[in-house]
């Protein structure tokens, strides 16, 4: 009888898993590390945070624009493109030493 209600309280308590394992020798195994999701990570930056940095560019390329600094607008305009294409430059860069890291270690 007393065996019978040990055996209940174990196993509707909620560290059976523990008391089970103190009993019986045996550790749960430990669960595996959680990775970092980063192509994620890439696409919630591509198409939520930098369509709205561009827009905000976009607001204070035209109230400079308005106010007849078309110098400085295009000036700004040009030093914006080429941060994209140094940008782009780096991701093309990742995604060629992936490939070659790939290459070398198969």
């Amino acid at each position: 009888m007393i065996l019978i209600e040990l055996g209940q309280a174990v196993l509707s308590s909620t560290h059976a898993g523990d008391v089970l394992a103190v009993v019986t020798g045996k550790l749960a195994p430990t669960p595996a590390p959680k990775e970092i999701n980063t192509d994620g990570l890439i696409q919630f930056f591509a198409s939520k945070i930098a369509p709205i940095l561009l827009a905000v560019l976009g607001i204070i390329f035209i109230g400079r624009a308005s106010r007849g600094e078309v110098s400085k607008v295009l000036t700004s305009s040009a030093i914006a493109i080429i941060g994209l294409a140094f940008i782009a430059g780096a991701v093309s860069l990742f995604f060629v030493g992936d490939y070659l890291i790939n290459l070398a270690f198969k």
